[in-house]
């Protein structure tokens, strides 16, 4: 944010709009795309012979989410993501309860992508990979790799604290070099190396041996894979003509990586000794099957071991910015105390932000190296802070379209049914049911068969429940209820800033002609005036 001139009256800073189509693009596959790089090994090993099609299950319910990000980044282009879109919706608790299960995402992102950037790094140092040590009740521990995860965590807390960031620029050259080494390996590996015969025996072998709880864990894990979707609402506040941009770079961020992740795990079961390899090395799979294609195995595995390695740091500097991202929008909407908007005197960065979610990071690096499975152990709470946090973004898309029917949608979810709803026709979602219903199924899963997620990810929500609680009795607002706040007045302000000056004047117009209805309306018994604020001029601070 730039500083402000101390000659001139205190202004509120706004983010600058400078994010363009490709940029948007970049930045979600930045984020998004680094995910199959950790998710591909996981699921490979839990799924083994229907990979694929868990990673395909889990891709069907992450196009309807995708969608319906879209729908509301490109109506409400604001900074927050899924937890202001939830508090729109559904008030101040609920809000509040969507930015703890992000909250929990960032850091378990953090904690994941360091590990898993290790575990690229480690391709070059088989040694490492395989080192373990017992003690006590803890067997298998891999003492080296997590130090080396702490290392990343604590480099990247120098740099955020120092003010260094991604820059989009950095995320385009990544981005780029990403999708021309995962199409290659893509296209020399279906071309030279995948045997159909070799998957269908996979398929054959894995549906004589079903087994409901290895699949249900297995695509509720491949739901990794395609995390990250809130990168580009995290940046619709810096998007410019969000209306137009965010819908063609989400659709096509949407597509792009779920022919990616379906492509690889099926390219890993047609592969020969792919499957069984990966699943002994969860920690690189994708460098693993690279090195494993005729012709250009020998450069393809290191090549996109480093890549990996690459986009895996930027992905888990993604969970130190995007933590900043969300307490800095919850502090603003009252939802937490403003002590975390505390800002370093020479850095001029959210120091405490920085560092308390990067310690909390560290944490789980430390606890999750004392179990077997370290990325596993991690991906079990990831994949619960991100199917909670995406059912409630799917209520909030339903309960929107009847409680803010005014608010332009340039993108809308398809699969639509006109309904009347208070003498007015408004758009039902049903692919957003649908989408509701399979995040949730997703959810079940994950509590179904992760035993550490049921467990560390309700404490988790839990106890941010009880800070919450804590602070809003402290400072005399409602446990329950929430704040009052002037939405439309925030629109206007929303739509101005983002030079939407089409869909501004649309919304005013919906304003206009609903105060006139109300207007027309018996005055109600009690002898109160409808309100018919909708179309006056914002506030100077509609934040206050």
């Amino acid at each position: 944010m730039a500083k402000e001139n101390n000659n001139k009256p205190a202004e509120r800073a706004e983010l600058r709009r400078d994010v363009t189509v490709w940029g948007s693009f970049m930045w979600g596959y930045a984020d998004v795309g680094a995910d199959v790089y950790v998710a591909l090994g996981l699921v490979v090993a839990a799924a083994q012979g229907v990979a694929n099609i868990a990673f395909a299950a889990a891709g069907i319910v992450y196009i309807m989410i995708g969608l319906c990000y879209t729908e509301l980044a490109s109506a409400y282009p604001v900074a927050g993501g899924g937890q202001f879109f939830t508090l729109r919706g559904l008030g101040d608790f609920w809000g509040f309860v969507a930015g703890a299960a992000l909250l929990l995402d960032y850091t378990i992102d953090i904690a994941l992508f360091a590990y898993a950037s290790a575990g690229y790094v480690n391709f070059f140092f088989p040694a490492i990979k395989q080192y373990s040590i017992s003690f006590g009740p803890f067997a298998h521990i891999n003492p080296i790799w997590a130090g080396e995860a702490l290392l990343i965590i604590g480099f990247l807390v120098l740099l955020n604290i120092r003010g260094v960031r991604e820059s989009s620029m950095l995320n385009e050259v990544l981005g780029i070099l990403d999708l021309i080494t995962e199409s290659s390996i893509l296209i020399f590996g279906f071309l030279f190396a995948f045997r159909p015969d070799l998957m269908t025996d996979h398929w054959l072998y894995a549906f004589r041996h079903w087994d409901w709880t290895r699949f249900m864990y297995g695509s509720s894990l491949a739901i990794i894979s395609y995390v990250g979707l809130e990168s580009i609402s995290q940046a619709a506040q810096e998007t410019r003509r969000p209306a137009t941009i965010i819908p063609r770079s989400s659709v096509a961020l949407i597509f792009t990586v779920f022919i990616f992740a379906t492509a690889f795990s099926t390219l890993a079961l047609g592969v020969p000794g792919a499957m069984e390899a990966i699943t002994k090395n969860i920690g690189d799979p994708v460098a693993i099957l690279a090195s494993r294609i005729p012709f250009i195995g020998m450069i393809a595995g290191p090549f996109a071991a480093i890549i990996g390695a690459t986009i895996l740091l930027i992905s888990s500097n993604t969970g130190v910015m995007g933590a900043s991202r969300v307490t800095y929008s919850m502090s603003e909407l009252g939802l937490i105390p403003k002590w975390f908007d505390k800002i370093h005197p020479k850095f001029q960065t959210p120091v405490r932000t920085i560092v308390v979610f990067s310690l909390l990071a560290v944490v789980q690096v430390l606890l999750s190296a004392l179990t077997p499975h370290a990325m596993d152990t991690l991906g079990n709470m990831y994949a619960f802070g991100a199917t909670l946090g995406y059912s409630l973004v799917f209520i909030s898309l339903i309960t929107l379209r009847f409680k803010d029917p005014y608010t332009p949608r340039p993108y809308k979810m398809p699969l639509n049914i006109k309904v009347n709803y208070r003498g007015r026709k408004v758009d039902f979602p049903i692919l957003g049911v649908f989408g509701l219903v399979g995040v949730s199924l997703i959810l079940f899963e994950v509590i179904l068969t992760h035993p550490i997620g049921r467990i560390a990810g309700p404490a988790w929500c839990v106890f941010c429940i009880l800070l919450y609680f804590i602070y809003r009795r402290r400072t005399g607002r409602p446990l329950l209820g929430s704040l009052p706040r002037n939405w439309e007045a925030k629109q206007i302000e929303v739509l101005t800033s983002a030079e939407e000056f089409e869909l501004l004047e649309n919304y005013k117009q919906a304003l206009i002609e609903r105060d006139r209805r109300r207007a027309k309306q018996p005055p109600p018994s009690d002898g109160s005036r409808p309100p018919t604020t909708g179309h006056r001029p914002p506030p100077a601070n509609p934040h206050a």
